[in-house]
């Protein structure tokens, strides 16, 4: 069974940061697999923020989160962060974790529907 597990949320002011931890929990290893973050806004849809393969780990970045935020990985383990600067008040969503045991080309990296496994979320709020 597998276990996404996301953590860091909160809420932060204007032009501030936040980091996002998800740790994801199976009988396998994701070390090798790539990993994603998605958020979705209340009345939006899922949106693709960042990705990063697992043996690569070469990066990948939604243009509206791009010089940003910064997704990165435990080497050997299935850790994923994402770093997030200067804060805007339109990056308020709930964040989440994905994975998948495959290896999808680089475009495909942007869809949900390439993610098996999904977390439950963390809220981040940005706010005066």
């Amino acid at each position: 069974q597998v276990q996404l597990v996301e953590s860091g949320g909160g809420l932060v002011q204007p032009g501030g940061s936040l980091r996002l931890s998800c740790s994801a929990t199976s009988d396998r290893t994701f070390s090798t697999y790539p990993m994603a973050w998605f958020r979705q806004a209340p009345g939006k849809e899922r949106e693709f923020v960042a990705a990063i393969r697992g043996n690569s780990g070469s990066t990948y970045y939604g243009d509206s989160v791009k010089n940003r935020f910064t997704v990165s990985r435990d080497r050997g383990k299935s850790t994923v962060f994402l770093q997030m600067n200067n804060l805007r008040p339109e990056d308020t969503a709930v964040y989440y974790c994905a994975a998948d045991f495959g290896s999808p080309i680089s475009s495909f990296l942007r869809r949900a529907s390439t993610y098996t496994y999904w977390g439950q979320g963390t809220q981040v709020t940005v706010s005066s």
